[in-house]
């Protein structure tokens, strides 16, 4: 089964703009290095990561997944496969954060939400350090103080400039960060 790698990043981005043109590149290499791309399924971000996703030479019909915030599925962008539409508006975000791997592409506070919820939940995260917004801000660091994988010296959000080191960074350390919540545990 194909590993799924979601992209986060701003609603709101124009083509032409440092953030779209990262995120094309993201969402090709995603496709490019055979896995499945997991987004929103909206405009901006997510759709410049669909849009490079299809450019792929490796991209074959459901490769490319997009969790809706409405109940109406014919809100997705123009490249999203498959539309999973949630009606959970912006708490869908955390459905997004659930995939094997994210990727943040700069991005505002609903991007903020994503990265705190993908963090949480275990996933493999690499962030943008030269994007526009929250990825270049966190690219390199930890959220937190928690230990996520005790194997893992340099847990963080690693830090890449373009969509092919971004996948490298996923090709390395994808089987890693394999654990997935499974839950809070009770305090005793």
């Amino acid at each position: 089964m194909k590993k799924i790698i979601a992209v986060c990043g701003n609603a709101s981005c124009p083509e032409g703009t440092i953030n779209y043109e990262l995120a094309y590149s993201a969402g090709k290499a995603i496709i490019d290095h055979g896995y499945r791309l997991q987004c929103g399924g909206l405009r901006g971000v997510m759709l410049a990561a669909c849009k490079g996703a299809r450019s792929s030479k490796n991209y074959k019909e459901g490769d490319i997944i997009g969790i809706i915030p409405s109940f109406d599925p014919t809100t997705a962008n123009q490249y999203v496969d498959i539309a999973i539409p949630t009606g959970l508006d912006l708490y869908r975000n955390v459905i997004v954060a659930s995939a094997d791997a994210v990727i943040i592409v700069g991005g505002g506070c609903g991007t903020l939400a994503e990265t705190a919820n993908a963090w949480a939940l275990k996933r493999l995260m690499v962030g943008f350090s030269n994007a526009e917004g929250w990825s270049a801000k966190l690219a390199g660091t930890r959220l937190d103080d928690r230990i996520r994988y005790p194997d893992v010296s340099e847990d963080k959000i690693y830090a890449c400039e373009s969509g092919e080191e971004a996948l490298e960074i996923i090709d390395k350390y994808i089987d890693t960060y394999c654990v997935y919540h499974k839950g809070i545990p009770p305090i005793v």
